[in-house]
Parts: structure tokens; sequence; C-alpha cells
């Protein structure tokens, strides 16, 4: 029994058969992965190698030579390409298509570990990367920070990265533009040559002293207890308290010769969103997961991680792969439903038959459907571009063999026959033809599983879709569409007047397209030479034609994104970079407003463990751009016009080295702008780079080359340190050891790790910044010129460099002395350098002969004194009484003198002569507590020691340096005391006795800060000028500071109606000063002092002053 015989007899069977092949195929549907391509798995293998602070040539003889040479013998290697820059090496191994990635990966890393005692101490182990679409990340997101910058790399590990990484399916989250926490450890030079130290051994002691060291076990009674030291840091501040020397019998401290910093790491890469700083979070997704589902996801976890960031902290998204495969697929599934109806319609029209047409429609997706199910079960299958344009292909096959069977079951029907004995009679009459056609187009795409190289990785997905469709479509054809029609087909009867009405005009125009072709075919037929040579002259002419067809991979598509990458001079610095980079962002969001998204850049170099980052090319003269514009149904500009246009500015900026805008955000990617590689060889890079050069030129003139980029940079400009070996080894050293010296004060030695919250940073010990980098352009100048001299020491010459800079403070501080400047300022007035408006102090002035303080005072019977002794407790009362009563400076008042305290501290006949005196004792009151904060201050005593020692260290004597030290500490602290009391006389406050942070004068700037407008710094916890007169009033005599109150009140009632002739002497018996004050009890429930009212208590203090009979 054939095929379709027990299918028409068994039609029950079948139908289970073919609803199970639906059903498991829906499910294989509902499984799949949603992708733009299928999973691409290369034959290509890169190892990545930092090497920090290491050159170009350095990275190729020391890390790349070695390791190229041993990969060199790993099996199945086709082809080997490497690239050595600043501070990596990269090495690219393609291998021959056919062969388990996974063995050759575990074939270079057993290669790695066999060379990697051959290279030096300082180079990170290598990294292997395997390409594949997996690598492409999935979501680009945009980081946009202020205040929280500096702890943003934390942050971000913290409440993004860990989260998003327990998502399915997320595979890799790295963060780019976000500098790490670094605590570096500042030291100056002359203080360890002061005290005999050097780098290595701060560092040595800092590695010593951070660790826990376990002790061992050890038993008490019944009970096993641990012993453990407990020696890590728990602050960095505590590493300066650590004793690294002796000196003299003293212990010398680390802050005694360097300054710990807890900072961020140095030239690290940094990121821009929009203009402003932040950082890039990169996504990528697990092999085989759903890209699209799990994009989804983590956009949807967004606003609640935005929660948990402070507020300043802004995410945002660059780039989502999945809004261009949602939208490429959905393009593709309404092209296969609009195939679909199509089809259904011709073949309506042309059988004419609504039941037939029914049979159609089933048969179509249950075709189809079986696809999935092979997507199902082959590994890394996925519904994607290439999997859903098959299926757009396939459904003209499919409906072929289903038409053939279903029009000669219908023929026979109409001819009478019964509709299953039709079924399988007509089956059987076409059965051969359907399954030869069938293996004709298996015969056409089933080569295509065969193809190597990219291609058949891309394609061999596709013929077998084709094959198992076309198999399925014809098991389908023999089985169930004679089933169907044994069923559903009926000889037609007499149609309804409204279907003949509405089919009536197609069947004429078939009719008309019958006789049409009956004609052209019997034309054709009696001119069968013309119609050959017709064809073949058409099919030469295609031919001909063929050569200007362009031909690319992929056709570049709108998914909305932009590429840009430039290159400054090589060693231009990171600022100058930012810069541009920032130009060029104002711009652009400027000119494209409402069509640009996101516009984000990154500049400078890229941490080593940084991966995504350092694929690409980066460096601080490098800016490389990430442009998001809206989709293109809300634009009407084309992605290739923003592209042109932008070349065109960059035009503008002569001093790119290089500037490459890429359509569609990357290059070599399969929707990506077209371009083309060439490669040139040779052993001298002098003669390659010229004839890059003139290929360059020539490729710029040929027509549809928008740009042409040389992958070789230009060569790094360096200092190249000369050490005479000779020398060195008279002094127990070698290049090796020299080397390393020399790298740990640039670069820094890595003494060990800070611990904190579960993470490491970097503890490194170097020079400080401003002593590595030269100060005088001049100079650099002329080392320059002098490059390759011979030099009398080993590295004398870079020696004789960092000592410069070394001596540089106290060469700045030589020539502008502070002794100088302060016998300088002492020459004005101190009054013109601390009121900062002369014209608006008070002229008023009385004539002090006839005050009481200075007259021959009328007692009577009495005289004046004080009652009984004051008391500090009498004192503060009666300085209370003083500042409520009587004016000052800052709060004049409107008497015949503006500024009563001044005069009961002065007794000046003039304002201003008031002011004056009081000024000049408060200088010296501020003189000698700023003093006392520079010898308590250990940093500022050396630096005033460095500056004594500049001026004074040719005598040889130290008495004299110390002497001038304290003429430079007197100095400091008199410019710093006319600061205060400008702040003072301006209604501010200054402690007593400040801290550091409330310091305000540089030492290396006095004559700047002083000539100019400034004030000290602020302190809220000071004291008021008020109050620092109240502080000269609690020393001053008790009986002067009486009269001359007296002296304010005399003056006061004269001033009033029949007071002209009123004399204190005449007329006081007593005078009660009085404090009174309220308080409220927190603990206390009774009063031990003074009166309770309101539930509160009232105090009282009174002090009488009067004429007592002796």
């Amino acid at each position: 029994m054939s095929l379709y015989e027990g299918a028409v007899k068994k039609p029950i069977m079948t139908s289970l058969c073919f609803l199970a092949v639906a059903i498991f195929g829906l499910f294989s549907l509902s499984k799949l992965p949603v992708d733009l391509y299928p999973d691409i798995e290369t034959n290509t293998i890169m190892v990545m190698t930092s090497y920090a602070g290491a050159s170009a040539s350095d990275i190729e003889n020391n890390v790349t030579r070695p390791l190229e040479n041993t990969l060199n013998s790993v099996s199945n290697l086709k082809h080997i390409t490497s690239r050595s820059s600043e501070n990596i090496s990269v090495i690219t191994l393609e291998f021959e298509y056919g062969y388990d990635i996974d063995v050759l990966t575990n074939d270079v890393r057993d290669k790695l570990d066999m060379v990697s005692s051959q290279l030096p101490d300082e180079v990170e182990t290598p990294i292997i990367f395997k390409f594949s679409t997996d690598m492409i990340p999935i979501l680009l997101l945009s980081v946009q920070a202020e205040e929280s910058q500096p702890a943003l790399y934390k942050i971000l590990d913290d409440n993004i990265v860990n989260p998003l990484a327990r998502v399915p399916g997320v595979g890799t989250v790295s963060i780019s533009g976000a500098p790490k926490r670094e605590v570096n450890v500042y030291c100056d030079p002359n203080k360890l040559d002061a005290y005999n130290l050097s780098v290595e051994t701060i560092s040595s002691i800092i590695s010593a002293e951070n660790r826990n060291t376990p002790g061992g076990t050890f038993d008490v009674g019944n009970n096993t207890y641990s012993l453990r030291v407990e020696g890590e840091f728990k602050d960095p501040k505590e590493m300066e308290n650590i004793v690294v020397g002796t000196h003299n019998g003293a212990s010398v401290y680390l802050r005694d010769v360097a300054t710990v910093v807890d900072s961020v790491e140095e030239r690290a890469q940094k990121t821009y969103s929009n203009g402003v700083q932040g950082a890039m979070i990169v996504v990528q997704k697990q092999s085989g997961a759903n890209s699209v589902a799990i994009s989804q996801k983590v956009i949807d976890m967004l606003p609640q991680l935005q929660k948990s960031l402070p507020s300043d902290v802004k995410l945002g998204i660059i780039v989502n792969t999945s809004d261009n495969i949602l939208n490429t697929i959905d393009s593709l599934e309404e092209t296969i439903m609009y195939a679909m109806l199509f089809v259904i319609l011709v073949v309506f029209v042309f059988l004419g038959r609504w039941r037939a047409t029914v049979i159609i429609c089933i048969t179509i997706p249950m075709s189809l459907v079986a696809s999935f199910i092979y997507l199902g079960i082959i590994d890394g299958g996925s519904l994607n571009i290439i999997s859903l344009s098959c299926l757009s292909i396939a459904i003209g096959n499919v409906v072929d063999d289903a038409i053939v069977v279903l029009e000669n079951v219908t023929t026979h029907i109409e001819r009478g026959s019964e509709p299953k004995q039709a079924a399988v009679h007509a089956t059987n009459e076409v059965a051969i033809s359907v399954i030869a056609s069938t293996l004709t187009m298996i015969a056409v795409f089933f080569p295509l599983t065969m193809v190597s190289g990219m291609s058949g990785v891309l394609f061999r997905q596709l013929g077998w879709m084709m094959c198992v469709i076309m198999t399925v479509s014809t098991i389908s054809a023999l089985s169930f569409t004679p089933m169907m029609c044994a069923q559903l087909l009926r000889l037609q009867k007499k149609q309804s007047k409204m279907f003949i009405a509405f089919y009536r005009p197609i069947q004429r125009g078939l009719d008309a397209l019958d006789v049409w072709y009956q004609n052209r075919l019997n034309w054709a037929v009696r001119h069968r030479i013309t119609i050959m040579v017709g064809c073949a002259t058409f099919f030469v002419a295609s031919l001909f034609c063929a050569k200007y067809i362009g031909t690319e991979f992929f056709p570049a598509a709108d998914n909305s994104r932009i590429g840009v990458n430039l290159q400054l001079p090589i060693g231009a610095r990171v600022e100058r970079a930012q810069a541009l980079a920032s130009e060029l962002t104002e711009k652009w969001m400027k000119r494209y407003e409402g069509v640009m998204r996101v516009c984000n850049y990154t500049v400078g170099q890229a941490d080593s463990d940084n991966t995504f980052a350092s694929m690409q090319d980066n460096g601080s003269h490098i800016i490389s751009f990430n442009i998001s514009l809206v989709s293109p149904g809300d634009r009407k500009v084309k992605l290739e016009t923003v592209c042109d246009e932008m070349r065109e500015d960059l035009k503008a900026y002569p001093e790119l080295d290089k500037a490459q805008v890429i359509l569609g955000g990357s290059t070599g990617g399969m929707s990506a702008q077209a371009s083309a590689d060439f490669e040139v060889y040779g052993y001298d890079f002098t003669a390659t780079d010229k004839v890059s050069a003139e290929l360059k030129e020539k490729l710029l003139n040929v027509k549809g080359v928008s740009e042409v980029n040389i992958s070789r940079q230009d060569y790094q400009p360096e200092y190249q340190v000369d050490f005479d070996r000779e020398k060195l080894a008279l002094h127990g050293l070698n290049l090796s050891t020299a080397s390393g010296y020399l790298r740990n004060r640039v670069n820094g030695a890595l003494a060990s790790y800070y611990r904190e919250d579960g993470d490491e940073y970097d503890i490194r010990v170097r020079y400080a910044p401003e002593i590595i980098n030269a100060k005088k352009e001049k100079e650099q100048a002329d080392q320059n010129d002098k490059e390759g001299a011979p030099q009398e020491e080993a590295g004398e010459k870079n020696i004789q460099d960092n000592e410069n800079n070394h001596a540089q403070d106290a060469e700045d501080g030589k020539k502008e002395s502070p002794i100088q400047i302060v016998l300088q300022l002492k020459q004005n007035a101190l009054l013109g350098m601390t009121v900062s408006d002369m014209s608006s102090l008070s002229a008023k002035a009385v004539e002090a002969k006839d005050m009481v303080s200075n007259r021959q005072c009328e007692t009577g019977r009495y005289d004046m004194k004080k009652a009984e002794k004051m008391n500090v407790s009498d004192r503060v009362m009666v300085l209370e009484y003083i500042g409520k009563h009587f004016s000052d400076y800052t709060e004049p008042g409107k008497g015949d003198l503006t500024y009563e305290m001044e005069y009961i501290l002065c007794g000046k006949d003039t304002d201003k002569k008031n002011l004056e005196s009081s000024i000049e004792r408060l200088m010296r009151m501020r003189e000698a507590a700023n003093v006392a904060h520079i010898i308590a201050d250990r940093e500022k005593l050396n630096q005033t020691l460095m500056i004594a020692t500049s001026l004074a260290g040719f005598s040889g004597n130290p008495a004299v340096v110390k002497i001038v030290q304290i003429g430079v500490v007197a100095a400091w602290a008199y410019v710093e005391s006319i600061l205060d009391l400008r702040t003072l006389l301006s209604g501010g406050k200054i402690s007593l006795i400040k801290s550091a942070a409330e310091w305000t004068t540089d030492l290396k700037k006095l004559g700047e800060i002083v000539t100019g407008e400034g004030k000290a710094r602020e302190c809220k916890n000071g004291l008021s000028y008020q109050a620092y007169i109240k502080q000269l009033l609690f020393a001053m005599k008790e009986k002067k500071m009486a009269y001359r109150m007296m002296d304010i009140m005399e003056l006061a009632m004269q001033k009033e109606q029949n007071g002209k002739n009123a004399r204190m002497d005449h007329m006081i018996d007593n005078m009660i000063c009085e404090l009174r004050f309220e308080a409220k009890p927190l603990f206390a429930k009774r009063s031990f002092y003074g009166d309770m009212e309101k539930g509160g208590y009232t105090f009282f203090k009174r002090q009488k002053l009067s004429y007592i009979n002796e």
C-alpha cells in the first residue's frame, strides 16, 4: 500500500501525525532565541597581552615576538597576524574551518603556558578570546554623573553590574570610561634622600605592614582558639603612621616623606554622554541566548536600578541591538504574511474553488512549521534573518507540489470519480513528477550546506532548512493533500448567481490569457531559430551587465548607528583630545537636534582590565564616538547623509591624522558599510610607510571611495635613557635594576592592595606628579636638541632633570622670599591693607582731655572704685553688657563716636585712630595664633624648612637656617593674619586656632595673595570681630575700662535735651551691670541657683560699681 493510499484510507491517523508535527514545530518555535544572525562561531582566536607603560617597540620585542614564535607551532593554523601598540599586544590566529574551536583554544592555552616564563615580570597573563556573534554587545548603556564621578566605578559595579550579571542569559557586563579607585603614595625625593630611603624601601615596608597573618591555634582550657595578626589597613590614612625608618634616634613616619592620596588611577579612559562625563556599560549575552528577550529584561530593570543610584547618576541607552533585530524580524514576518496571502489569492483565482483554497491554506503552514523542528534540534539554532528569509523563499516552492496534486484530483472528480478514488489515482499519476521536482530543488539548495568559510557558516542553515521544508512539503503533498482532498472536495454543482457574477470576469481574463499564450507558443514553435538566437543574445547581454553589478557580503542597513574614530598626532595630551571631542559634540548635537538621540564618546588610554575597550584602538590621542539616531521612521534625513556631512565637518580639522566615519557603528559588521582591506608586507617600516601613503593617495581618487585609513600609527615620541653599564657596575647595579628603579618612580611600584567591602584597590608608591613633569618648556626643548649626546654619569641627563624638578619649589621660594615680601608689606599702613573701603571710615572725633577718664573728677567724700574685686564671671558679665549696649566697626553707632568698643579698648580721640590701634592689637593676636598653627602642622613646617634651606643653605650652618626658618614662619603667619582681619572686618568669623582645612595662604604665592582682595576662609564655628574685641577687653584694667564706659555714657547724655552740662562725676552714686538669662532643665527637677519661672529657671548676676567710703 502506497503512502497516499494509506493516508486516504486512514485520515485520522494522517491528521494526527501532521498535527503532532505542527505541535512539535510550534513548541520549538516558542523556545527558539531571536537574533539578527545565526550563531556564528568563527575559526579565529585572539590573544591579548597587557604590559603597562611599555612602548610599541618594547611590546613587539619582549611580548609579541616570543608569543608569535611559540603560537606558530599550533596545529591547523592557517594565518597569524599581530598588532603591537602602547601597553598592549594583540595576536590573531586564523585556523582552518571544520575543526573544533574549543580544542584549538586549549592548544593555544597550552602553548601560552609554555612561553609565560620568558615574558617580563610586569606582563599580565595573556587573555584568550574566541570570536563569535556572542561577542557583539547587545546593549550599550550610558551613565552621566557629576559629584559621584570619583566613586562612579564602585557605584556602578555594586548597583548595576552585579544585578545585571545575574539576569538569565547575560554573559558579561563591563564598565568602560569610569576610572578605578587607586591609593597613591606620593613621595618627595628630597625627603627620601634626607632620611636615606627609596621608593622600593617604602613599597616593601607598606607590603609588609598591610597583611593579616595567621598565627596557628592554641588551647585554653576546654576550647581551641585560632591566632591571627590583623595588620591590613582599615583606612588609607593609616599608612601615614607607618614607621619607615629612623633618623638621629627618632622614628621617621611615612607622613614625613610622602603624602597618601586616595583617588582614582592616573591616565584613565574617560567617557562622556551628550557632553556630560560618566561611563559606559557594555552588556554581552551568553552563547545561544535570546538577544531580544535579554535586552528587554535588562531595559525593564533599569528604572528599578536607577532608584538605587545617587541622584546625580543618570542611566540611558546608547545602543539597543534588539530594536534593529525586532524591526528586521517584523519586516520579514510581514513579508511572509503578504506572501501567503498572495499565494492563497492566486490559488483561488486559478482554481476557482474555495475548498481547494482551504486545503492549500492548511498545507503551507504545515510544511513551514516543520522547519522550526530542525532549528530546535540543531545546536545554535535561532530565529534570525537567514531562517526567516528561507521561509519567505520556500512559500512558493511549498505550494507547487500541493497545487499539482490538488489540480489533478480536481480533474478526476470533475470526470465523475469518487473523491477517495480520485485522490488515490490522481496522486499516483503525479507522484513521480512531484518527487522529481522536489529532488531538483534539493539539488539546488543542498550544495549550500557544503560551502566553506564565513559564507558557509551563514548559508549552511539556509541550505538545510530548504531541504527540510521541501522534503516535508513533498511528503505533505503525497499524503496530507490527498487525504484532505478526499475529505473536502466534491463534484462541483451549479454555482450560485453571486459566485458566478463574481468569478465570471476572472474566468474571462483567464480564458483570454490562455488564448494569448497559445498564440505566442504557436509563433515560438514556428520560429525556433529566432527564439534560440534571442535567448542566447539575452544570456550574453546579461553576462556583460553582470560586471557592473556591485558585490558585498551584506547590504548596509539603516540601524540608526554611527561610529566615528578620530586620531590626533600620536603623543597629543588627553586634554587636547577632550577639547576637540567636546567641540564636535556640541556642534553635532545642535545641528541634528531631534535627530541625534545620544552622542557618546571616549578618550584616553583604556585600562588593561577593560577587555572590550582594549580590543579597540585607544590612547590619549584617540577619540571614539558612539552615536545613536532616532529610528528611521522618526527622521527625514538618511543615515548615509548624516555620515557624509560629518566627514565634511572633520575636513575642517587638519590636525587630525585619521578621521573615520563608520556607517552602522562598526567596521566589519555584516550590515556595516562596505569596505576593502589592502595589506602591505615588508621588513623595512620606512618603505612600507611610503608605499602605504602612495596607495592611500591613489585610492582616494577612485570613484565611490569615501575615506582611506592606514592602520599603522606614527611613532610615539619618547625619551631614551642611556645608562653607563660600567658605572652602574661600580655602584653595584645592573641595567635591569636601574630600569626598574626608573619605572617605579614614573609609573609607580605596586606595593600592595587596599581591601574594602570585598574589593581590592592598588596601592602604588611613586614620585609626586609635579616632580615627574618638567616645569620648564625651554629646558625640555634644549634636552630634545641634545638627543643622543654622551653622558658623564649613568643616566645623568635624566637624573639631573629630576633633581631640577625636585628643587624647583625651593627655587620659586628663593625668587619670592616670604621675608622680603613681608618687609615690603610692613612699609604700608596696616589699616589700608585690611579695610576694603577707606572712604567709608568714620571721621568723628572728641576732646579727649575733657572726658571723664582724663580730667580731674570730683569725687566728693568718696573715691570711685570697685566695690569688690572682679572674678572671671564678673568680667564675662561686663563684656556681655558692653557688647549689647556699645557699637563697633561691624555694627556702627550714631553717637559722638561711631566705634565705641574700639574707644573703650584704645581711648584715642578719633574713630580712625581707635580702629587702627584695635586692628594692630588684633594683628598681634592673630599672628601668635597662626604661628602656633604652623608649628603644629608638620607639613607646613617642612615647607618653611625647604624655603629656609634655599635661602641660607649656602652658609652650611644649621643655626642660620633655623633662624631664617623662624623668619619664614613669622612672614607666613603675618600674611595669613592680614587675610584673617579682612574676613573679620567684613563680618566673617575666624577660629582662634585654625585647622588645616581653614588655612588659606600658599607659601609660594604670598605676594599674589596679599596684593589682591583675597580674604581668609570663613570658619562657621569661629569668632566674630566683636568677639575678638571682647577678648582684648578681657585683659584690660578694670578701672580704665569703667572710666571709658563712663566717657561714652556722658557723651550720650550731653546729646539729650537739657543735658549739655551733664557730668558723670556729679551724678553717679553707683553703676550696676546685670546679666539675665533663662534656661529650661533637661534632667534636673529643681533649681539650685535662681528662681523658677514659667517652667524654666531664670538666672541673675549683678555687678556693682559705686563710691564707697574708704
